[in-house]
């Protein structure tokens, strides 16, 4: 959906295991952030749309997420919607607020994403995870998964689901050994994914590992499940993003000069397709180009949802940044690191600056805004004009259920 929205004012805390700070606490700092930020007094907010994906199981806040975190920072009498997608849960958000704002209802408003993932109660979060996938079906999808990991010889991942650990790591390494079966993918290509992002992430003081790793440390890391260990699979912590967006026309009466564009906001969920056919990626990118006239080559930075580091290089092929089975090329040839020809996950992606789910998506704009600001320190990728956000969400029969992709620009 092409869009006609700015983003005036960004904020977002550090992602981590934030054992001092409540979930109404981590969403109030990431609100007050990006009120600061953009210069507009909170009273001038006329709706909100809170993301979130996992609070009722975490921390037993139900029904009214937005409302109560909007409260503590002194936010009411407006419209707030709560949204639940999964790790799109904040880009659905972003996604609803701006469409909101094109059409003319508003001409300011918020749209946030938080999440409070780490509990002590390890059987809690793993209950958030298999929740993103279909429960009726679990039993099914859980057996699939160890019988691909047997046939494949992968002798960690044939106890699919276990407990110390999300399915969706499960999902992940399928999708992992299945490329590495097509393109010739190795471990060893994964691991200069996860080195990368914990280069950029290093750079990046909100981030919730700030070591660089080399692709030797990442191999030699502990398994996970076949072939994924630890660096290569995102972490589970706590955090928050806001942003608030404003009408063409509020930019120009507040002069706002340095807001950013958001030219185009894709939402969509998954279908049943024939075998080999457009994936969801597929068609979000191919839509998101043809809406904006933009293409693959106009991007200077790109926010993956890197949930595991094979994911990046699937998604290099998917979104067009290369061809087919060219993605293990692009790691090796730096093109996607900082220096390179169309940075991504600058941020340190989800492998390295965290992965609070409903945060994610709100989190990847941010990034982007700055990057487009010139406000990124020494991960600053140089000229940064335009950039695309990449979110999924949950999983229904072996694909994303949500998919969003957002291109921002420079006015």
């Amino acid at each position: 959906m092409l869009m006609n929205a700015y983003v005036a004012g960004v904020g977002m805390t550090r992602f981590g295991k934030l054992l001092d700070q409540g979930f109404k606490s981590i969403g109030g700092q990431a609100i007050e952030a990006a009120i600061s930020d953009s210069g507009i007094e909170r009273a001038a907010i006329e709706a909100a749309w809170v993301g979130n994906a996992a609070a009722g199981i975490l921390t037993g806040q139900e029904s009214i997420r937005g409302q109560v975190i909007l409260r503590e920072v002194g936010i009411g009498a407006i419209p707030v919607v709560n949204v639940e997608n999964a790790c799109a849960s904040g880009s659905t958000a972003f996604n609803q607020a701006c469409a909101m704002v094109t059409a003319g209802l508003y001409d300011i408003v918020i749209a946030v994403g938080v999440e409070k993932m780490y509990n002590e109660d390890k059987s809690k979060v793993a209950a958030a995870f298999r929740g993103a996938a279909d429960v009726e079906n679990m039993e099914k999808m859980l057996a699939e998964l160890a019988a691909a990991a047997r046939a494949s010889g992968a002798v960690k991942g044939a106890e699919a689901g276990a407990e110390n650990r999300s399915v969706f790591m499960d999902i992940y390494a399928k999708g992992a050994r299945d490329y590495m079966a097509k393109c010739g993918a190795t471990a060893e290509h994964f691991a200069m994914v996860s080195a990368k992002n914990s280069y950029h992430g290093s750079m990046n003081p909100r981030a919730q590992f700030t070591q660089a790793l080399t692709v030797e440390e990442v191999l030699t890391s502990p398994l996970i499940v076949e072939p994924l260990t630890r660096p290569m699979c995102s972490p589970i912590g706590d955090g928050a993003a806001a942003v608030i967006i404003v009408s063409e026309r509020k930019k120009r009466e507040l002069g706002l000069n340095q807001a950013v564009r958001v030219r185009a906001s894709i939402l969509r969920s998954s279908w049943d397709r024939e075998p080999g056919s457009e994936s969801l990626v597929e068609r979000c990118s191919r839509e998101i180009y043809a809406e904006t006239g933009m293409g693959p080559n106009d991007l200077n930075i790109v926010e993956l949802h890197d949930a595991s580091a094979p994911a990046e290089l699937i998604a290099y092929e998917k979104i067009s940044l290369c061809g087919a089975g060219e993605g293990i090329r692009l790691i090796s040839d730096g093109v996607t690191k900082l220096g390179g020809r169309v940075p991504v996950s600058t941020s340190g992606g989800l492998l390295r600056k965290g992965h609070p789910l409903g945060a994610t998506g709100v989190a990847q704009v941010v990034e982007v805004c700055e990057q487009i600001q010139g406000r990124s320190g020494p991960r600053q990728v140089v000229n940064a004009k335009i950039g695309l956000c990449h979110n999924g969400g949950g999983s229904v029969r072996g694909e994303a259920a949500a998919h969003s992709m957002i291109i921002l620009s420079a006015d």
